[in-house]
């Protein structure tokens, strides 16, 4: 058995990393030599510490050994292999706003209750009366549990386990209280009421449905003036760059002429227009980066919707729930309503529909779009 080598490696830039390092049978015979980043100085304060994170990696590199076999893995040595594995930086199975939301359920919820306990001792019910004393919501809850779930399904793929216990815990998503949603005659009120830059997001997100992530990712050179539509190509979380959620948030999404003039009055008078310039550049970062939306909904619409006599407690998805409420008002087809909110359906009922022609997705969107401007004129 070997248990490897673990050292402290200085960079040129940033903390000291600690870093291990073991041989791996290759083509049966040869060994190659491996190494891993455990984590930084500031993560692992000192060897002892960074030890732990290594204890799953060591019986992963020594799978076929009996002594391994016997020695019984924690939740939490369990945790720090799958953050290895599936949570590095440079894993492209996994975004990082994904990577982040993970990282908050174990730090705050899951390692702190789990994390001491061996993983064969971890019983189903005892998980799902765990899940019920949390003071989360529902959909919180059940994420929580997928993620235990995800945990003990590696554990079996890397065999440190044979049955995943929470196969068979109960854990509803169903929201208790029905989402926010803005009236036409809502989000029209708010967009008068704001600015030239925060008016173009607000009618761009209500009249697209665009995630936040998605609106923020936008540059110029992804919007087609000639066709009528947009590109998302990427999207962006925290500053950082990214793909966009699934395959089916890639697809273009038709914009009204309506949308189409708001956007080309914002180029006209925006400060970065070039083809590859974010759509909404933050001139505080030169241009670099685009805004942070949760600060421009904090300091910007969310006090302009308080002096218009708006209640509602707004946030960027409150656009998306509001545009695919009013496009199932608006009649839309259960199809085209699913593609241009650009969702991965997993529903068979809604597979079962034809594909959505884009004179169906384009009538359907701008009878959204014609109720926010209810004085202009149908272009």
């Amino acid at each position: 058995m070997q248990k490897g080598s673990l050292i402290r490696s200085s960079r040129r830039q940033g903390p000291d990393v600690w870093e291990y390092r073991w041989r791996e049978a290759y083509s049966g015979r040869t060994r190659k030599h491996r190494r891993i980043v455990i984590g930084t100085l500031n993560t692992f304060k000192d060897e002892s510490a960074a030890l732990k994170a290594i204890t799953a990696l060591r019986k992963d590199i020594n799978i076929n050994d009996r002594r391994m076999r016997t020695k019984p893995l924690t939740f939490s040595e369990l945790v720090e292999h799958y953050r290895q594995k599936e949570l590095a930086a440079d894993n492209e199975w996994k975004t990082l706003s994904t990577r982040v939301t993970y990282e908050g359920y174990l730090r705050k919820w899951i390692v702190p209750r789990w994390g001491a306990t061996n993983l064969n001792a971890i019983r189903t019910v005892e998980v799902e009366l765990w899940l019920r004393t949390l003071p989360l919501a529902r959909a919180s809850r059940a994420k929580i549990r997928n993620l235990m779930s995800a945990l003990f399904n590696h554990a079996r793929r890397y065999d440190f386990i044979e049955r995943n216990p929470i196969t068979l815990v109960r854990q509803s998503a169903k929201r208790r209280t029905i989402p926010e949603v803005l009236l036409p005659s809502e989000i029209n009120r708010l967009a008068h009421s704001l600015r030239h830059r925060e008016r173009t997001l607000v009618l761009l997100a209500a009249g697209t449905g665009l995630r936040m992530s998605e609106l923020f990712g936008l540059k110029w050179q992804d919007v087609d003036f000639a066709a009528k539509q947009v590109s998302v190509l990427r999207s962006i979380v925290k500053q950082s760059v990214g793909p966009c959620k699934t395959e089916a948030s890639q697809k273009p999404v038709p914009l009204d002429a309506r949308l189409v003039r708001t956007l080309r009055a914002w180029r006209r008078t925006a400060r970065f227009r070039q083809p590859t310039d974010w759509i909404f550049a933050s001139p505080v970062r030169q241009g670099k980066f685009p805004f942070w939306g949760q600060a421009l909904l904090r300091h910007y619409i969310r006090p302009a919707a308080v002096k218009v006599g708006i209640t509602k407690r707004i946030g960027w998805h409150t656009f998306r729930h509001s545009y695919s409420t009013l496009l199932k008002a608006s009649g839309a087809d259960i199809k085209v309503t699913q593609e241009l909110l650009r969702h991965a359906s997993t529903r068979v009922t809604l597979d079962t529909y034809t594909q959505a022609v884009t004179p169906a997705k384009r009538a359907a969107q701008t009878a959204v779009v014609r109720q926010f401007f209810p004085n202009a004129k149908t272009a």
